[in-house]
């Protein structure tokens, strides 16, 4: 079982597991429907919203291949947003990050720092050997999120899936560990 050494901090915000106690703040997010603009679901009520919180609540540790380490990014006022880290194979190393955060929250940089937090702790801890990231041709924040953490494009998969009715493009975007490492040296 692989675990992070809980809470992860950075200069402004706390990484830890999501708990029940969650809910408030992640119901504010998932029950507005531009949080879910760029993915096929919606927002959610409250009760969906206690449903998500604690299956995420159970995403502390990456047990297996295909299981996904999910982390409550909170500041001072509260949870503001997730980051997670998907194992898609033990055998090449790799994982695939997602993240979603408040709106509200924009601008600052946030998302960022805890997405590469999270990137960080993959790449040292865990032992990953490449990280990627996928998102909607359309999400433009999404990509620049992916190229602030030195992230390059490796795909426009155009048309590659079926996105409210119609057909969609899909970026990838994707890191090395040895890019990360030679990014931190860089600072």
């Amino acid at each position: 079982m692989f675990r992070p050494t809980y809470p992860i901090r950075t200069a402004r915000l706390t990484l830890r597991p999501v708990t029940l106690d969650d809910l408030d703040d992640v119901c504010s997010w998932q029950c507005r429907p531009e949080v879910f603009r760029w993915t096929h679901a919606e927002a959610r009520t409250r009760e969906e919203s206690r449903s998500s919180v604690l299956a995420m609540a159970g995403e502390d540790a990456l047990r297996a291949e295909g299981d996904c380490l999910t982390l409550a990014v909170s500041t001072d006022t509260g949870v503001i947003g997730t980051v997670e880290l998907v194992w898609r194979s033990q055998t090449d190393r790799t994982a695939e990050l997602g993240y979603v955060f408040h709106p509200d929250q924009g601008g600052r940089g946030l998302a960022t720092e805890a997405a590469a937090a999270l990137v960080n702790w993959g790449f040292t801890e865990f032992g990953l050997h490449r990280i990627y990231a996928r998102c909607h041709g359309g999400n433009d924040a999404s990509a620049r999120l992916m190229a602030r953490l030195g992230m390059r494009q490796e795909a426009c998969h155009v048309e590659s899936y079926l996105f409210r009715g119609e057909w969609a493009d899909r970026l990838v975007f994707a890191i090395l560990a040895r890019e990360w490492s030679l990014r931190a040296l860089r600072g």
